[in-house]
Formats: C-alpha cells, sequence, structure tokens
C-alpha cells in the first residue's frame, strides 16, 4: 500500500546529510509535518544508528505508543519488533528493536542506570516546544554525554512552534531545518462573545454549530480533563444517538483498548471527547473538525504535598495553534474556539516551561545521582528558580535521600528504584523496612492519582459512605480501605458507581500499585495483627511527609498548628478525630478559612523518636513568665515549631536565675523599681557633678549601669515578688565612692535653707538647670542667690508672689533687687498692703517659716 506524501517527506534528505555530519540538529516543522514518524523512521533506514538503539522521547504515553504503531504499520510489521515502545511501568520492545519511542522520563531513568546510553546511536526529543521539565533536564543530560565520552551520539530536537535559535546556540550552534507548511488550509471560528454556561452546554453547542453548517468529517473536542470528557458525553449521546454518530472519550487512563477504538478509522462518523494527549504528535485519520475549549489541566505541582498536580489554566496561543492543527492532517479542516478572538490575542505565547513551576525534589536526586555535584553550576537549557532548587535539596534531606555534602544515601538510591514522586517512593521504601511494601504501593498510587472517590465525598451519606466521618486513625487507611472493596468488586464499572468511587481514578491506581509491586523487596518481617499493619502504614506516610507533621491547637479542634510554623484547620469530612498530633497530607485554600486539611494521619510521639530522633530538639532552660512575673525553668521537646512535650516550675536561686531576673526588670523598667521622679533627681544630680566635678570621675549612668545596679538587686532573687521593699535608688547610690557621695550630698543637695530657716526642695531635670521656688519674701536678708556644684552652678529662682504665682525668674539675685525690686514692690505693696515689703530687702529680716500644713 502506498503511503501519502507528507510535508516532511522532501526535507528527509537533508535531514539525513545534515545529521551525517553533524552530532546534533534542530529541525522545526508545524503541526501536521509528519515529523514524528517520518523523521525516526528515515534516521533508522539511513543507518546513522550505526546498529544501535534510536530513541524518540514523546511527552505523554498515549502518543508514545500510537507513534510506534503507526511506524510499525508502515514497516508492516507488529510493534516490539524493529520500532517498539516503552512508558511508565510497560516496555513493549524486544530483541530486534531498533528504534523506540518512549516517554521523557523513560529516558530519565535509563540515563540512571546507563549513564552512557552505550547502546544508544541517536536521541530524538519530540514536540520540544512544549518544554517539559523531563525534556529540559534530558537535553542538558545529554548535552553533557556528548561532550564528555559520546562525542559519537546524536541529538535531533524537533520543534513545532518554539524558536529555534536558543536551542541551537546552546547545543553550540549546531545547524537548523525547517519544514514549511502544513498540508492542508485549517479556517478558525470564533465566538462573537464569551459563553458563560456549562463546558458540556458549551461543547454540545458547538457540535450542533457544526452539524448545521454541514461540515462532515470527524470531531475532535479538547476538554482539559476526564471528568469534562464524562460531563460532555453525557450532554451529547443523546444528539449523537438520533445522528448516528459515535462520542468517544481519549484520555491517559482509559484501556489501549478504548484508546485505540478512540483513534482507529470506523465506518460510523466519531466525536472524539480527548484531553491533550491527541493535542500533539499523531495524526488521527478522519479528523476534519476541531472544538477547542482553550482549557487544560497543566501540570504543576501542590505546595502542600509537594506532589504534582494539573491545574485548570488557560492553554497558550502556541497550544491553540497545535490543536487547531489536528484538523488539517489529512484534508482541509475547521477549528471552532469556544472562546473569542479578543480572549486568544490576550493569551501569552507560549506556555510557561515547567521548570519554573513544578517541583524539582525527583529531578534533583536524578541529578545527584547521575553525579552532578554543584546544581548551580549544572549547565541547565534554562535554569530553574534557586529557591525551587533549595525547597528539592530541603526535603531530598529530610527523606533521607541525600546526605548534607549531596551525595546520595543509600536510601536515596532505593527511592530511585521506583518512577514516582520521592515523597511516594519513600513511603514504599519505609513500607518494605517494615514488613508492608506492597500495602505501601497502594497508599503510594493513591496519593499519586486522583482522588478515587466520585467528587470526593460531595454526596457524603451515599451508598458506601455511612462510615466516612467516623472517627479513625488515618484518612489514608480510609482511602486504602475503598480502594480495597473496589478490588473485592474485581473493579466492575457498575459495582464501583455504587460504592461512589471513580471507575477511572480506581483503575489508574489499581495499575500504578500493580507496577509499583513488581518492584517491592520487603526486607523487614510483615507485622502479623491487622492493627500493627495499619501502625506500619500511617509510620511510613510519617516517613514521606516529615515536614507536615501538625498539632491540634486543644484537646478535638479544628485548627492545627504546622511543623513549619503558621495554621490550618482539619476538614470536618476527616476521620482522624480523636488524634493530637497527624500527618496533614493534603490541603486546599478555601476562602476566608485559609489551608484546610482534607486528608491526615494520626502520629504518635515515639514515632517521631523512631524516625527522626535528630529533628527533635530538647529545651532545659530558664525563661521569664511574664504573667507570674518570675523565672522559671522550662523543660521542652519540640518538634519543628510544634511543642511535644513542655514543663514549668519556679527556678531555684542560681546566678542565671538572677540573670534572667535582670533582663525581665530592665524591660520592665528600672522605673519599677524606684519612684521615677526620685530616679530621675539621682541621675541628673549625677550628671550635674560629673560636668561640674570631672576630677571626680562620676560614673555616667547608662544603661550598663543600671544593668550592673539591677543585678545587685536581683542577687539571690527570681522574681518581682523577691525584689518588693528593696530599693534602686540605695543601689545606685552605694555604687559611688565615698568621696562622690559626699560631693553628691553637699554639692548636689536635695534641699537648700533660704535666710528665714526655710527648706526648699532643689529641683534637677535633664537637660535643664537645677531651681528651686519660694516666696519672695523668703529671700530677704540675701545679697546673692544659693548655688549648687560648690557655687559653681547658680539655681534658677522662681520668685513667688503671696498667691503663689511667680513675679520673677532670675539666676541673678543681687540684679533683681538693684534693678526689677523697687518697681514689683509698689505693685506688691497695692496688692498685699498687710506684707511688709521692706525698701532694702538685702538687710531686711525675712518672715518665719510656716508651720508645715496638717
Amino acid at each position: 500500500m502506498s503511503e501519502a506524501t507528507l510535508p516532511i517527506d522532501p526535507l528527509l534528505p537533508q535531514i539525513v546529510s545534515t545529521l551525517r555530519d553533524a552530532r546534533s540538529l534542530v529541525l522545526e516543522a508545524p503541526p501536521g509535518a509528519g515529523k514524528t514518524t517520518r523523521v525516526p523512521r528515515a534516521l533508522l533506514e539511513a543507518g546513522l544508528g550505526k546498529g544501535k538503539e534510536i530513541l524518540v522521547l514523546q511527552p505523554r504515553r498515549l502518543p508514545t505508543r500510537l507513534a510506534a504503531q503507526r511506524v510499525a504499520d508502515e514497516l508492516g510489521e507488529r510493534v516490539g519488533e524493529t520500532v517498539g515502545y516503552q512508558v511508565r511501568f510497560e516496555d513493549v520492545r524486544g530483541p530486534k528493536t531498533r528504534l523506540s519511542f518512549v516517554t521523557e522520563g523513560v529516558l530519565g531513568r535509563r540515563l540512571l542506570s546507563d549513564p552512557g546510553l552505550r547502546d544508544v546511536g541517536i536521541v530524538v526529543l519530540d514536540e520540544f516546544h512544549e518544554r517539559h521539565l523531563s525534556a529540559d533536564i534530558s537535553l542538558a543530560l545529554l548535552r553533557r554525554l556528548q561532550e564528555a565520552n559520546r562525542p559519537d551520539l546524536k541529538l535531533v530536537v524537533m520543534s513545532a512552534t518554539l524558536d529555534a535559535a536558543p536551542i541551537r546556540t546552546y547545543l553550540s550552534g549546531c545547524p537548523g531545518l525547517r519544514s514549511e507548511g502544513r498540508r492542508f488550509e485549517v479556517s478558525h471560528e470564533y465566538l462573537p462573545t464569551a459563553d458563560e454556561r456549562h463546558l458540556d452546554v458549551q461543547v454540545l453547542s458547538g457540535i450542533k454549530r457544526v452539524f448545521s453548517a454541514g461540515l462532515d468529517g470527524d470531531i475532535l473536542v479538547f476538554l482539559p480533563g476526564a471528568g469534562e470528557i464524562r460531563r460532555a458525553r453525557d450532554a451529547c449521546v443523546e444528539f449523537a444517538e438520533r445522528h448516528g454518530v459515535d462520542v468517544l472519550p481519549l484520555h491517559g487512563d482509559l484501556s489501549p483498548a478504548e484508546q485505540d477504538r478512540a483513534v482507529r478509522r470506523s465506518s460510523r462518523r466519531k466525536i472524539i471527547l480527548s484531553t491533550n494527549v491527541a493535542e500533539t504528535s499523531v495524526t488521527i485519520d478522519g479528523v476534519a473538525v476541531v472544538i477547542d475549549s482553550g482549557l487544560a489541566r497543566v501540570a504543576s505541582h501542590s505546595p502542600w504535598s509537594g506532589l504534582p498536580t494539573l491545574k485548570l489554566s488557560k492553554i497558550s496561543r502556541a497550544s491553540a495553534t497545535q490543536r487547531a492543527g489536528r484538523a488539517g492532517r489529512t484534508r482541509a479542516g475547521h477549528c471552532l474556539r469556544l472562546y473569542t478572538q479578543h480572549d486568544f490575542e490576550g493569551r501569552p505565547e507560549q506556555d510557561a516551561p515547567e521548570i519554573r513551576r513544578v517541583d524539582l525534589a525527583e529531578t534533583v536526586l536524578a541529578l545527584r545521582a547521575s553525579g552532578v555535584k554543584d546544581l548551580a553550576a549544572f549547565p541547565f537549557f534554562e535554569p530553574p528558580p534557586a529557591a525551587a532548587l533549595e525547597a528539592a535539596e530541603t526535603l531530598l534531606h529530610r527523606l533521607g535521600a541525600v546526605d548534607p555534602k549531596g551525595s546520595v544515601t543509600p536510601v536515596g538510591e532505593r527511592l530511585l528504584r521506583f518512577p514516582v514522586h520521592p515523597r511516594q517512593a519513600r513511603i514504599i521504601v519505609e513500607g518494605e523496612r517494615r514488613g508492608v511494601g506492597a500495602a505501601a504501593t497502594v497508599l503510594a498510587a493513591l496519593m499519586g492519582e486522583r482522588d478515587i472517590r466520585r467528587e470526593a465525598r460531595a454526596n457524603l451519606g451515599g451508598p458506601g459512605r455511612a462510615a466516612a466521618v467516623v472517627s479513625g486513625p488515618s484518612d489514608l487507611l480510609e482511602l486504602v480501605e475503598r480502594f480495597r472493596e473496589a478490588e473485592r468488586a474485581d473493579f466492575a464499572t457498575g459495582r464501583l458507581h455504587s460504592l461512589s468511587l471513580d471507575p477511572g481514578a480506581v483503575q489508574a491506581v489499581d495499575r500504578v500499585q500493580r507496577q509499583l509491586r513488581r518492584t517491592v523487596r520487603d526486607t523487614g518481617q510483615k507485622p502479623s495483627r491487622p492493627e500493627a499493619v495499619e501502625e506500619a502504614l500511617m509510620l511510613s506516610v510519617l516517613a514521606g511527609y516529615p515536614d507536615r507533621v501538625a498539632k491540634r491547637r486543644r484537646p478535638r479542634a479544628p485548627e492545627l498548628l504546622l511543623f513549619g510554623g503558621g495554621t490550618a484547620s482539619l476538614s470536618e469530612l476527616s476521620v482522624v478525630q480523636e488524634a493530637e498530633l497527624m500527618v496533614a497530607v493534603d490541603a486546599e485554600e478555601r476562602p476566608g478559612r485559609g489551608a484546610v486539611v482534607r486528608l491526615a494521619s494520626a502520629v504518635e510521639p515515639e514515632w517521631l523518636l523512631d524516625l527522626y530522633p535528630e529533628a527533635l530538639e530538647e529545651l532545659d532552660a530558664l525563661q521569664w513568665n511574664a504573667e507570674s512575673r518570675r523565672v522559671e525553668r522550662i523543660t521542652r521537646l519540640s518538634y519543628g515549631n510544634l511543642v511535644l512535650e513542655e514543663t514549668r516550675a519556679p527556678a531555684p536561686a542560681s546566678e542565671e536565675a538572677a540573670r534572667v531576673l535582670v533582663e525581665a526588670a530592665l524591660a520592665a523598667g528600672p522605673e519599677r523599681f524606684a519612684d521615677p521622679e526620685a530616679l530621675t533627681q539621682w541621675r541628673t544630680r549625677v550628671a550635674l557633678l560629673a560636668q561640674a566635678f570631672p576630677e571626680a570621675s562620676f560614673p555616667a549612668v547608662d544603661a550598663a549601669f543600671l544593668r550592673d545596679s539591677l543585678a545587685s538587686l536581683c542577687s539571690g532573687a527570681r522574681s518581682f515578688a523577691d525584689l518588693e521593699g528593696v530599693s534602686l535608688l540605695d543601689a545606685l547610690h552605694a555604687r559611688l565612692t565615698s568621696e562622690q557621695a559626699r560631693l553628691l550630698s553637699s554639692h548636689a543637695p536635695e534641699r537648700v535653707t533660704l535666710p528665714g530657716g526655710r527648706g526648699v526642695k532643689v529641683n534637677y531635670e535633664p537637660g535643664k538647670p537645677p531651681w528651686i521656688e519660694s516666696r519672695l519674701q523668703d529671700f530677704f536678708g540675701m545679697a546673692q542667690g544659693p548655688s549648687v556644684g560648690a557655687g559653681r552652678v547658680p539655681l534658677v529662682l522662681h520668685l513667688l508672689a503671696p498667691n503663689m504665682r511667680a513675679v520673677q525668674v532670675t539666676t541673678d539675685l543681687a540684679g533683681f533687687w538693684e534693678r526689677h525690686y523697687p518697681a514689683i514692690r509698689k505693685e506688691l505693696c497695692r496688692k498685699y498692703p498687710r506684707h511688709s515689703w521692706p525698701e532694702d530687702p538685702r538687710h531686711a529680716q525675712p518672715p518665719p517659716p510656716r508651720p508645715p500644713r496638717r
């Protein structure tokens, strides 16, 4: 049978000749050119592999299998002979296989087992424009391998929508070729306005629009996930039956037989409801119309669990171009986009590379295992964020997969046996150590795939869910039991529906756990009692999530304190109703509630001692209790930010207790232990004399002086109560020398006596000269005003009238008598005629001091 000519075909001779002379080549070819199937075959037939295997990297499992099938058909062979494929958990190759289509992760694991790729002659990276993390890392490792010890290794990078120049530069300026044009034109149609209806309603409306326009051929509908496909199929089935059309799903969770039914030729017209597995690589014969929802679930990772997730997002313009290209593979086609042209033009040109947005723990472990010592110096095609690398290193260290120097540990080597995230692998490895490896694979599979419960308990109380909120030790063990129910039902679809389980999700979990079990090697003795099995599994969960331990704020309360700080709340649907400690395995952000933990598993404190003794911190210290205002002895056992145990008791008297008390006293302020005004007066008096008598070397009454003075008070004390009745002023004064104390008493007195015998308080205020106040008559008989500091500091005099209001403020009493008193005397005589106002106050007799008030 003759083969149809594809746009890439005329370029094949040049591709072959170029690669004979160069070790790398970058090929640009638009969607529908035929590069996926024709280029690898041309390299095989030209013998460029020199008898070694040719590997073709594909981004997804379905295109990998279909591409191998297509090339094998063109060669007239079965898959597994000259042409084979390998995806996670499935290897369809034989001893004669020379051309292998593989998913990107498969190459990464092969580089670990065979770093030199001794039996590989050519590696083709297809659909590189999708910028999957595995493709980026594979490109970097292959370039390093070429430059190190495999100059004979050929490398081809193929892309449909990505600028080739940066890739060519990265590959030492290698040659590039371009295939022009798709075989058939595709017309595009947009919605005039945004459609706010449910997606399944939009899809049905779009299909009706295609039929009413008289467009023939199969219809390929792009939807974001299996759930949307199921709902769209339910919406379209009646219309399809009336028009004699088959409605077929196409996604990665289907069996190969179900996938083949969707992509193979049929005598009946088909509506294929597909995820983005059909976006690239393989032509689906008969498709003439594409209906594009403009949505996809994009690879990301849960910031909580760290596991890969698929986040619903709008696709880029490049992905939209790829999807539209599915309609122009074998004939002219049409693409109906279920969004407006304005929406399309506002989208980014390309999707953000995965290396910027996914968890890097698995990648970093693989790089460390391949001998990369310095990740910062590793020649990434595009370096990942430094914070993402650091987070990955921290997690791997906590999992025990790498040591502080970055070398892979024996535990890390065991993790690498399992093609899952290191957290899941760590659960399995711990399960092996405890004799429950097989059961641990079910846990790992349940955590890595989507929730097997339909609508994730949205129909609480429905069939098979009566015990969902009964208190139990672990939500994960509840999921395991639900999976066991599915096993006992032989995974029959009807029975799974009656159990409120999602058949596709259950089957995906079953496939993964069966493949993981092939690698399990239990090293520990299997527990004999069911309770011991459960405990071993919960310990295994803890091993995978050492940084997700949480503690209830109060018994049975939903508020949780987290290992790394911060808080979360436990879902009301969790079965973990009693445990004080738990692993918060997965959570989601909810408006107004913050992080809500969906899946939790109880933890016993001694398990932390078993698994992570080095992470436990013991504290035995003296601390100040502000509430009781005393020094207490605290003994505390902590794990991260979580306090596991704590005791408090009054501290015995000691030097350390005194030091803690001093710090608390300083924080409370010295004024708490002395009259604030008296303390200010004393400090100002000392500062005054320090200036007036520099030779006396008065101390600076600063924070250190106050600290030392408080320390003398706190000796032997443990609380503020012990300090009641003691005087800080006495402690301060005691630190002066006898000469300094004499000077303070005589030359910075607290009071001075006026001629009539009246004693007056001297006011000392920071930043002001000292001052006194008294009735003007009390100063009769004084020619000069009083002073302090051995006459060096005159006092400021506040001279008061009989009504105790100042008539003058001065430091020059003699000048006041001479210049101001005569005029003031006249006014005072008028106002206060019963008082004596002598003409010569300097020689007058002051009135006797008033008796103190009672």
